[in-house]
């Protein structure tokens, strides 16, 4: 998968300094769109600040002025995707320039067995079920090794809300973990996972926090956002936490000094106007505590579950979903294009609609796949590498943190394009209309 494969070939990695910390290597200084010379580094922009339709809003993101609601609801209707892409992508590379990150991880899942029934998920087993697992420490530290040995830097783990196990297993098998190797960065549990922990541990919230802190918890997952609405989260997931209780663990996540991630499940029998509400919702978060390091919008898997919806989200609502986004959070500065869900190539396009991180290796995933995602278990470095590559930015390796490890140093520069309405722009808009057409409709 990594290193342990080779090196991308035709490329020579620049190493930042430190273990890997993120020391050393700082994200491009961000720009005004009304910066002398910015607007031409991207092909199109001219125009879309010209377009009829969308040129209210793009004053607004030209003049740093924070989207509403209702511009959010605007941009979700809009027919001109093109359009929308450009603008989302010229935000993008105010904040990021052209650099567009990986992560060399490996996701484990200690156990599908769970005392939630939620309608969309195909994962959860119950004891009696015969495809039903669990790990003990032994096995997780045992994955754990073995990917270490290609090179990664982080363990995704997450798991059902086990009827049974302790609350010293989670402890120790953190800790086992951070004996293996203290420079590995474990991101573990959503927001219900902690809440269940909470009651087994018969603790407060902040109290299991810091308790998995001070045994090796890096960083809280942002699974299990869904949708926030409570009419649509109790027709998907009934019986789970609600979002104040989602946003609230992440607060005291981030009170205790910790980072996380959040997510939204989308495509599924939600809105727009619900999309927007949860965007709305994540943002006043992040006001508060500034302690989201990336968005990752989670794109719906229908099979194998009880959700009456035939088909996953297509690939326009994919690549608006995301430009929406990036324009609508101004407080987030990473947003992820899950290739799990949406496959690589569709993460590779979204790198022009906003998204400035395709997400890692993965190694073996089993959450998505049971709900029918037909994407591979896992992805090569170099493959991750070329796909950033030939999107035409600079692939960056980095930490659970977002924090540059190493980057790649022979990927086109900044070197401005020619104007919009120009060749190069019309080049830009047909490739993104025809990427799309050859996508299955819904």
């Amino acid at each position: 998968m990594g290193r342990g494969n080779g090196e991308p070939s035709g490329g020579r990695p620049i190493p930042v300094s430190g273990n890997g910390a993120g020391s050393g290597a700082a994200a491009p200084p961000r720009k005004s769109l009304n910066t002398p010379g910015f607007r031409a580094t991207v092909p199109g922009v001219n125009f879309v600040l010209q377009r009829g339709e969308l040129r209210d809003i793009a004053a607004k993101v030209a003049d740093n002025v924070r989207l509403t609601e209702d511009d959010a609801l605007h941009l979700f209707a809009t027919r001109d995707l093109p359009a929308l892409g450009l603008l989302a992508d010229l935000a993008n590379r105010r904040r990021n320039g052209t650099r567009a990150s990986y992560i060399l991880n490996r996701y484990i899942n200690y156990s599908n067995y769970c005392i939630l029934s939620c309608q969309f998920c195909a994962f959860s087993r119950k004891k009696r079920d015969a495809d039903g697992f669990e790990l003990d420490a032994a096995q997780i530290v045992a994955k754990a090794r073995e990917a270490l040995a290609l090179g990664i830097t982080e363990l995704h783990i997450v798991g059902g809300l086990h009827p049974s196990l302790p609350f010293s297993y989670y402890t120790g098998f953190l800790r086992a973990l951070r004996a293996l190797d203290p420079r590995l960065q474990l991101k573990c549990f959503t927001a219900i996972e902690v809440l269940h922990l909470a009651w087994l541990a018969k603790k407060t919230v902040p109290e299991t926090l810091a308790e998995l802190r001070d045994a090796g918890l890096a960083s809280l997952t942002g699974g299990g956002a869904e949708i926030f609405r409570k009419e649509v989260r109790s027709r998907i997931a009934k019986g789970k936490e609600s979002a104040a209780e989602y946003l609230d663990v992440h607060r005291q996540w981030h009170r205790l000094g910790g980072k996380s991630t959040c997510t939204m499940l989308f495509g599924h029998v939600e809105s727009q106007a619900d999309r927007v509400d949860h965007l709305r919702q994540l943002r006043a978060l992040q006001d508060e505590t500034g302690g989201f390091t990336g968005f990752i919008p989670l794109p719906y898997q229908p099979e194998n579950n009880a959700i009456p919806v035939e088909h996953p989200p297509t690939g326009q609502d994919l690549l608006r979903t995301i430009a929406v986004s990036r324009l609508y959070l101004d407080n987030f500065d990473h947003l992820t294009a899950y290739w799990v869900g949406m496959g690589l190539r569709m993460a590779q396009l979204a790198l022009s609609h906003g998204a400035d991180d395709i997400h890692g290796t993965i190694v073996e995933e089993h959450i998505f796949h049971m709900a029918g995602a037909h994407s591979p278990q896992l992805q090569a470095e170099h493959d991750l590498v070329r796909a950033i590559r030939d999107a035409g930015r600079v692939p960056v390796q980095r930490d659970t943190f977002y924090r540059p490890i190493r980057v790649w140093d022979d990927t086109p520069t900044d070197a401005a394009p020619p104007e919009a309405g120009g060749d190069a722009s019309r080049d830009r808009i047909a490739e993104t209309e025809s990427a799309v057409a050859t996508l299955p409709a819904r």
